[in-house]
């Protein structure tokens, strides 16, 4: 008989995490034979913690389909870790009973290494507890630095936003220099890992052209070195364009812009160092300086999706239902890539314990001698990421985005306690 299946989003949202829940949903609905119901979590996992369930056979399939051009977590994420399987062994046993009440067998995970980890876990303590349950992690993160996977769902579409924004600001400053800023910096997301402001390097097609100097979290930050690049690229093209990773860190390993405070899964909350970079510049060299922080607009500009990003993100989220209904448990489709040019992808299998909580970081050959920028091969992988567009249709001049009903499954069980 058809089982129902569980599908939460999880983390920071992407341009492209409610495609890979098209993809789900739509091939759930193509095997009615062994799929009942797909529920989503309201709020990733605590959804399924709080019995808090949406029904989305309510939703239509033009309703569905519309959420392959739509950003944001439609039916909500989370930045929620679970525990230990001996610290936490009451959540993990409300989620089977949660699934056990609704008749859920399957468990698919959207969301990165975290995610990953709580995936691998549920299907941990549901063979302890005889529940026939098959769990899936769908891979996403804008931080591309999920391993056992080529590139990770939402990096592409981060990629493209980051590279048009900074070769559009370069051309900006670059008119303005001779009289006005002559500094341009902008700070991207990416705590451990440079993926981000790599990317902003593909916008650099010559010397000449912003942006001129890259900060990478896998850098220690040389400051007279960094400071003596700034002077010399001003003195030669009247402008300096930079960008810089949230977490970039000095010499002694320190993050430069750590609040204090830290979010949900207990990481460092960072934000202000394109901030502070840019008034270093001008304490020390004198120059007017502009910064910028696209923030949530680099994860949610679905306008300028990369039309690989789009593809491969919906194309996960179905095989992770394939993956499902042959009974293959703890384990995550991941993009291999078969050759750069021309670039061509397939979707292979990893186990989930081999991607729970480790870090791709940028590999050292991918980084200039220097340390200020992307090599050849680096512009080599990333390139292909971010070709192609997907553009959502639009409206009186708008993007046409969904909202979906969201309507709830009723709950059967006493609420949670813990």
């Amino acid at each position: 008989m058809a089982a129902n299946l569980f599908y939460a989003q999880s983390g920071g949202v992407t341009a492209v995490i409610n495609t890979t829940a098209c993809g789900v949903i739509q091939a759930a609905r193509e095997h009615g034979d062994v799929i009942g119901k797909v529920f989503a979590g309201r709020n990733g996992i605590l959804g399924a913690l709080h019995e808090d369930l949406i029904d989305t056979s309510l939703e239509s399939d033009a309703a569905i389909a519309a959420l392959r051009h739509t950003p944001g977590g439609a039916f909500g994420s989370c930045r929620y870790k679970l525990k230990g399987l001996d610290e936490s062994r009451a959540q993990y046993e409300r989620l089977i009973e949660v699934f056990r009440a609704h008749d859920i067998r399957y468990f698919l995970y959207n969301g990165g290494n975290d995610s990953m980890d709580t995936a691998w876990k549920v299907s941990q303590i549901a063979e302890k507890l005889h529940y026939p349950l098959t769990c899936v992690g769908i891979p996403k993160t804008v931080d591309n630095d999920l391993v056992e996977t080529d590139n990770c769902p939402g990096f592409g579409s981060v990629a493209k936003y980051v590279a048009v924004s900074m070769m559009e600001a370069g051309l900006d400053v670059a008119s303005m220099a001779r009289t006005s800023t002559k500094i341009f910096v902008m700070e991207v997301m990416g705590r451990h890992a440079g993926w981000i402001t790599a990317a902003a390097g593909l916008a650099a097609r010559t010397p000449a052209e912003a942006p001129h100097i890259l900060l990478f979290p896998e850098i220690p930050f040389d400051e007279a070195a960094f400071l003596a690049r700034v002077d010399a690229c001003v003195r030669e093209h009247d402008f300096c364009a930079i960008a810089v990773s949230e977490g970039l860190r000095g010499a002694d390993g320190k993050l430069l812009a750590e609040s204090g405070t830290r979010d949900a899964f207990g990481h460092a909350q960072l934000g202000g160092v394109g901030q502070q970079v840019a008034e270093l510049i001008k304490a020390k060299l004198g120059h007017k300086y502009h910064w910028a922080l696209p923030d949530y607009l680099q994860r949610s500009g679905r306008h300028i999706a990369s039309g690989t990003d789009a593809q491969q993100a919906y194309a996960l989220g179905r095989r992770a239902v394939e993956l499902a209904i042959e009974g293959r448990n703890a384990v995550m489709p991941a993009i291999a890539r078969v050759s750069d040019a021309p670039y061509a992808w397939k979707i292979d299998v990893a186990q989930l314990q081999d991607v729970a909580n480790r870090e791709k970081m940028m590999p050292r050959h991918f980084i200039s001698d220097d340390g200020f920028g992307i090599t050849d091969a680096c512009r080599k992988y990333l390139q292909p990421l971010i070709e192609g567009e997907d553009y959502p249709p639009y409206v009186n001049g708008l993007p046409a985005y969904v909202s979906l009903k969201n309507e709830s499954v009723p709950r059967t069980l006493p609420p949670f306690a813990g």
